[in-house]
């Protein structure tokens, strides 16, 4: 019944992708056809834009299967691109997916998941587990830490999500908490706590796309946004609140209840006879994972610093500001692994051969997620082919600065662009030198702040929420949990803090005072938590 249910899935899956392209081929088409004296097709900066995203997004949605859906988005944006000629679209695939790769994102991966497997195979993963063990007594502790060790790691979200998954895991499954909430607070303690901390990847990639000669420098601009981030602060509140009062709703509620009886994942005892149980070296201390961890964070802060100097920078905030993070980031990555080459051959944790094994064994760990990025950011450049941004800024438009309401309508439009397109990064940035824009006068900076929070903030929900965002996948393979499961049992949460921030970006429009704001958002958030655990109580 299984494998009949999986292939008529499938078969929806195909014949949906097919009407799908049949629909639009017509419409665009006509559009081509339209325009063809120009030599443009119509289909750029319009809607029709928007369509292949959306149908990679649905698609996985439907199937549950994210690979074939974000295929199937490439090709069906391919074809509109080519205006329906088959050779010239697949050329274009072809281009796009090898135009479209991060080489430095996928090379740090690689490393990350190497470390990740010294770390395991040194023992330090397990040594620092059993020591979380004796100190961590209930649940309720075990996610505190798990939460508390998200917020520490603050440099990069995807060493983040690794880190904190493969650290906490076997603390968390000891106490019958579900991959899927497990996976939760990693992805919000990941992106949130690196769009807010002065020192990450993220706020490097923010202040580069602040544009010249505005009246703030992008590392100034960027600490002023970090009051009025509100998704990010509120995500954070959220997940304080759900585990001091242990509160759960909607399907993760489901996958907790079905923890407490022995099934981690909600997907059958098969899923948990795949859990491989390996063999844990005894020779493993706790500084065996400590110890990589400090030094990868703090190599790469110094490595940030140096290359921003490098830059021409001449103090440490502008040094931040102009720094190549990912260039840094792979320095770190390698200093970590010289470093771990250096302290456990000598001790005889491992072996030269073990240590070169972790290299292939790591590169294993990062293929579906390398995998999905790689899908990703092909479908990411075919939305850039489209023009997307271009559309977007049709519909923002012009004199925005009049209206209150800007930021709010700001932080949708990001959030639905990061959710479709699958990236926060890329929101920022087509989004955040728009809204600067938008305020040339020095009357409205308070304006042009809060609504540059709300593209940040926008940016780092939809990601949260979209199947084909990188953090999202990371968190899973960080949890190892289930993808879609990780996907529908995190929307419900963080839809409950959109809603809030909503209504907080309609009062920091009017009341323009961060710390009012961010007490009012805050004091909405918890009634509306507190106000659905007593009416979800009374219904039960």
């Amino acid at each position: 019944r299984k494998s009949i249910m999986k292939y008529n899935c499938k078969k929806l899956s195909v014949l949906f992708a097919a009407v799908m392209m049949f629909v639009l081929a017509c419409p665009a088409t006509v559009l081509a056809a339209a325009e063809e004296e120009a030599g443009t097709p119509a289909v750029y900066a319009t809607f029709w834009s928007l369509i292949p995203p959306v149908v990679a997004i649905v698609l996985a949605l439907i199937t549950k299967e994210v690979y074939s859906s974000l295929f199937v988005g490439i090709v069906v944006g391919s074809f509109m691109y080519a205006q329906f000629h088959p050779w010239t679209a697949f050329t274009v695939i072809f281009d796009t997916i090898k135009d479209s790769m991060n080489i430095n994102i996928l090379f740090f991966l690689v490393m990350l998941g190497m470390i990740v497997v010294l770390m395991s195979r040194s023992g330090g993963s397990a040594a620092y587990g059993k020591w979380a063990i004796s100190k961590i007594k209930n649940k309720k502790v075990a996610l505190l830490a798990t939460m508390g060790l998200g917020v520490l790691i603050f440099v990069d979200d995807y060493f983040n999500c690794l880190t904190v998954g493969s650290v906490m895991r076997p603390v968390t499954d000891r106490y019958k908490v579900s991959r899927a909430k497990l996976a939760y607070i990693i992805d919000a303690t990941a992106a949130p706590v690196c769009i807010i901390a002065p020192i990450s990847s993220w706020a490097a990639a923010v202040n580069s796309y602040v544009p010249k000669g505005s009246s703030l420098t992008g590392f100034s601009l960027f600490l002023r946004t970090i009051p009025y981030n509100l998704y990010a602060i509120l995500t954070l509140l959220m997940v304080l609140y759900l585990i001091l009062t242990g509160f759960d709703f909607g399907l993760m509620k489901k996958h907790e209840i079905n923890a407490e009886r022995g099934d981690l994942f909600t997907s059958g005892e098969d899923a948990l006879k795949e859990e491989k149980q390996e063999e844990v070296n005894e020779k493993g201390r706790v500084a065996d994972l400590v110890l990589p961890v400090v030094l990868l964070i703090v190599s790469a802060i110094g490595a940030m610093i140096y290359t921003g100097y490098l830059g021409g920078a001449t103090n440490v905030v502008a040094a931040f500001s102009g720094c190549d993070s990912e260039r840094s980031l792979i320095f770190a990555g390698l200093v970590t692994i010289l470093f771990c080459l250096i302290w456990y051959l000598p001790r005889k944790v491992l072996n030269f051969a073990d240590f070169m094994e972790s290299f292939v064994e790591g590169f294993r760990l990062m293929v579906p997620a390398m995998a999905i990025l790689t899908f990703a950011w092909a479908l990411k450049g075919i939305g850039d082919h489209l023009e997307i941004s271009t559309f977007v800024k049709s519909v923002v438009g012009q004199n925005a600065s009049a209206s209150m309401f800007i930021p709010m309508i700001i932080f949708i439009i990001a959030i639905f662009l990061a959710f479709s397109t699958g990236t926060s990064w890329g929101t920022f940035a087509f989004l955040v030198p728009i809204v600067i824009a938008m305020f040339p006068e020095q009357g409205h900076m308070e304006m042009m702040i809060i609504s540059v929070s709300a593209v940040l903030a926008g940016a780092v929900c939809g990601d949260h929420v979209s199947p084909i965002s990188d953090t999202t996948v990371m968190s899973s393979a960080g949890a190892q949990c289930n993808h879609m499961n990780h996907v529908s049992t995190q929307l419900p949460y963080a839809a409950v803090v959109a809603a809030v921030c909503v209504v907080g970006y309609i009062l920091a429009a009017f009341i323009q005072i961060w710390w009012v704001v961010l007490i009012l958002s805050a004091a909405i958030l918890l009634a509306v938590l507190t106000a659905m655990r007593i009416w979800l109580q009374k219904k039960a």
